[in-house]
């Protein structure tokens, strides 16, 4: 057993006190604060929701599970976690844009059977696509330019951006940082 001194003791205990309170110590130690909010609607079964879905650094249950199913694969009917990530960046873009209206989802979910049906008959659906793990949205927002979106997302360098204008949607998700389209 280590013996300590009662200078050595004091010395640790001043250079703990430093370190505890450090300004990195004191960013890790207080709570982000606030709210995040998001309005979506599924375009696909005009389901809408608007949830408080994290609050004071904290991921509310409650709220992930209606974007859930609201995000849900609407040909199957499968329910599938979207990943919080996720929505923390669509929310980033919002903001970032200044946008505060409801968000038009075209895709969010997709079970690995849809998403194989849309791989046979689409050259954009990709056989691994982040979709069937409830990482990856298909989006736009109303009233903004598909291509000034497509600017505010690529600006966050946070996940993959693909750029559909023919289809009038940005897809987003939580892989890693990438773009195309």
């Amino acid at each position: 057993m280590t013996m300590y001194s009662r200078r050595n003791f004091l010395g640790m205990a001043g250079f703990a006190g430093l370190a505890l309170n450090s300004p990195l110590a004191l960013a890790s130690n207080s709570k982000p604060k606030g709210s995040k909010i998001l309005t979506l609607r599924n375009l696909h079964t005009n389901e809408k929701v608007s949830c408080t879905y994290w609050i004071e650094g904290e991921y509310q249950f409650e709220a992930l599970q209606e974007v859930n199913a609201c995000l849900r694969d609407h040909r199957t009917g499968d329910v599938a976690q979207i990943d919080p990530l996720l929505l923390d960046q669509v929310h980033s873009l919002t903001r970032n844009m200044e946008y505060s209206g409801e968000i038009h989802i075209i895709s969010g979910y997709r079970s690995p059977k849809t998403n194989a049906m849309l791989n046979k008959t689409s050259s954009g659906v990709a056989k691994k696509s982040l979709h069937m793990q409830g990482r990856a949205i298909d989006l736009r927002l109303p009233k903004k330019q598909l291509s000034q979106v497509r600017k505010a997302a690529l600006a966050q360098h946070n996940g993959g951006v693909g750029y559909y204008p023919k289809s009038n949607f940005l897809h987003l998700d939580t892989g890693r940082t990438r773009q195309w389209g």
